[in-house]
C-alpha cells in the first residue's frame, strides 16, 4: 500500500475535511479527493462519509486510522530526527496571547535556542483564532485559553491563571474598606473600567464568578493588550481585572491595590495545543516538554 495514500488518509481523518487536509499537506483538494478514492478502491470499502461540512470516518476508516497513524508518526519522527542532525537548526512557529507568550512562554523556550531551535512567533487574538491558525498549519505550537474539540488538535493543560481585581491606591482609598464584600456591589458604577475589549471579558468573568451578576458598566478605557490595561489602571484610569502573574510586582510595590480577596479566585486555564501527530517531530516535542516543565513553577 502506498504510504503517501496512507499519509493523506490519516491527515483527512484528523482534519475532518478534505479542504483542511489539503492545506496541511500542500496539495489541491481534488488531489486529496483522488488519493482517498484510490485508497478506497484498493481496500474495497468506503473510508469516509461525505457530508455538507467535512467528512466523518466510517468504522473501517476509524480502524485503519488507529492502526496506521502511530506507524506513520514514527516514520515522520525518524525522518525528522535525521533532518535535525543534518541541519542543526529547526524552526518552531509559535502562537498565543501576546502578554502570556511574551512574559512566560518565550523566556522558557529561550534555552532551546542555543540547542539549535529557531523561533517564529505570532500573537493570536482570541482562542478561536489561535486554534484556527494552528489547524490551518500556520503554526506548530499554540498556547490557547480554550480546549479544542475534534481529532485534528491535541491539547494538554499547561497552567491556571488567577485573576485579580485591581485599581490604583487613589481609587482604592476612595472606595473604602469592605466595599466589594456584598452581592450587590456598586463598584463598577463608581469606578471607570479599563479592559482589553468592549465586551469586558475579564471584568465580566470576574463579576460572574464572585458576585454572580453581570458588570453594570461599560469600559472607559479599552486597549487590546493587558500590559496597557495594567499601566492605565496603575495611572489611575480605573479598575481592571488582571492575571496575577502580570500584576504581582505592582501589587507588591503598591502601584496597584487588590480590591478584593475572594475565597476562591477566578481562574483561567491555558492549554498547550499541537496538531495531532506532530509531537513526533523532535523540535516540537522538545518545546512542548520544556513548557510543561516550566509551567510547574508558574
Amino acid at each position: 500500500m502506498d504510504l503517501a495514500l496512507l499519509r493523506t488518509f490519516v491527515t483527512v481523518h484528523r482534519a475532518g475535511s478534505f479542504t483542511r487536509a489539503a492545506a496541511l499537506l500542500g496539495l489541491s483538494q481534488p488531489a486529496v479527493t483522488s488519493q482517498i478514492r484510490t485508497l478506497e478502491r484498493q481496500l474495497g470499502r468506503p473510508l469516509f462519509l461525505r457530508q455538507a461540512r467535512g467528512v466523518t470516518p466510517t468504522t473501517i476508516g476509524d480502524e485503519l486510522a488507529h492502526r496506521a497513524a502511530p506507524h506513520l508518526d514514527a516514520l515522520v519522527e525518524i525522518a525528522e530526527s535525521r533532518l535535525d542532525e543534518e541541519s542543526g537548526v529547526r524552526t518552531l512557529h509559535l502562537t498565543g496571547p501576546p502578554e502570556f507568550t511574551s512574559l512566560r512562554v518565550l523566556p522558557a523556550l529561550t534555552p532551546l535556542v542555543s540547542q539549535g531551535l529557531a523561533l517564529r512567533v505570532s500573537f493570536g487574538g482570541n482562542a478561536e483564532e489561535v486554534l484556527e491558525g494552528l489547524a490551518a498549519g500556520h503554526h506548530d505550537l499554540a498556547v490557547a485559553t480554550a480546549r479544542p474539540r475534534g481529532g485534528l488538535l491535541a491539547s494538554t493543560p499547561l497552567c491556571d491563571e488567577e485573576h485579580v481585581l485591581v485599581a490604583s491606591p487613589r481609587w482604592a482609598a476612595r472606595l473604602g474598606p469592605g466595599a466589594l464584600r456584598g452581592k450587590d456591589s456598586v463598584v463598577l458604577e463608581q469606578l471607570p473600567v479599563v479592559e482589553v475589549h468592549e465586551s469586558l471579558p475579564f471584568v465580566s468573568r470576574f463579576w460572574a464568578a464572585v458576585f454572580d451578576s453581570p458588570p453594570p458598566a461599560a469600559g472607559t478605557v479599552v486597549a487590546p493588550d493587558l500590559r496597557a490595561v495594567l499601566e492605565s489602571a496603575a495611572a489611575g484610569a480605573g479598575l481592571a481585572v488582571l492575571p496575577r502573574y502580570l500584576c504581582e510586582g505592582d501589587l507588591k510595590s503598591g502601584r496597584l491595590v487588590a480590591l478584593l480577596d475572594p475565597p476562591v479566585p477566578p481562574l483561567r486555564t491555558y492549554f498547550l495545543v499541537v496538531r495531532t501527530g506532530t509531537l513526533a517531530l523532535p523540535h516540537i516535542a522538545r518545546a512542548h516538554e520544556t513548557l510543561l516543565q516550566a509551567a510547574a513553577g508558574w
